[in-house]
């Protein structure tokens, strides 16, 4: 059955290629501006299917955002001509890997390039007046909700299934670089909009910032108001031995 859909899928693409050559020999289109995307939409479409399928397939939804990425910017550049088209690629790449954590939460990883990703994209669709420290403090502040969301989202550890639906906690670590670079991240915002900071300022800010972070740090791990999460065949808190028996 996955071989007489795959067939038909395949047929169906070549079809659709052999039309529009078609189509440019005879002078009707100019083939070369749609051919390529509608390539890139449908390895896309195709990496999604598998994607949806099963749980499993989490890793499709990266080469299928890509795929479905590239086809956006070609399209996009095609029709308006904007440097800013590159945008939607790290747009779709960050869907991408925002996908991956959704489908399965043990990849909590997947929330870092992620941010990274809709950062970029952010700085690419700035203005071209936006330059300079500015471009910084939005790459920063970027970062620094990225590591702000990874300690808020809940995680699950791997159960051995690949599928991570056993219980989990919230990360503590991401707290300290979400900290130091939302301090960054201001002070470059403060910069740029030529309210200076000298620069003997800023790195003593920077240090207070990180040790806030760790004192926050060690406030929530002494408190236990986050549980830790551990990895894969580690046992629960309080159980020991292959077989969880109390110790």
């Amino acid at each position: 059955m996955k071989s007489a859909n795959a067939s038909i899928i395949a047929g169906i693409v070549l079809m659709m290629l052999g039309v529009l050559l078609m189509l440019d020999r005879v002078g009707v289109l100019e083939s070369g501006a749609i051919v390529a995307p509608l390539v890139f939409a449908a390895a896309g479409a195709l990496f999604l299917s598998v994607f949806v399928r099963r749980r499993e397939h989490w890793w499709a939804a990266i080469p299928g955002s890509v795929f479905l990425g590239l086809a956006a910017v070609i399209t996009s550049a095609e029709l308006t001509g904007s440097g800013a088209s590159a945008g939607f690629l790290f747009l779709f790449m960050g869907a991408g890997f925002a996908a991956v954590y959704a489908r399965v939460p043990a990849n909590w990883w997947a929330i870092i390039p992620a941010g990274v990703m809709l950062t970029l994209a952010v700085i690419v669709a700035l203005p071209p007046a936006f330059q300079g420290t500015l471009i910084a403090a939005v790459l920063f502040l970027g970062l620094a909700a990225t590591f702000g969301v990874l300690a808020l989202v809940p995680v699950r550890p791997a159960d051995g299934t690949g599928t991570g639906t056993s219980g989990g906690g919230h990360l503590r670590w991401p707290l300290i670089p979400a900290g130091v670079l939302a301090v960054l991240g201001v002070i470059m915002a403060i910069r740029s909009s030529e309210l200076l900071i000298p620069l003997d300022f800023a790195v003593p800010a920077v240090m207070i910032a990180a040790g806030t972070a760790l004192v926050v740090y060690a406030f929530l791990a002494r408190t236990g108001k986050h549980s830790k999460v551990r990895g894969p065949g580690q046992p629960p808190s309080g159980l020991t031995g292959p077989r969880g028996k109390p110790g």
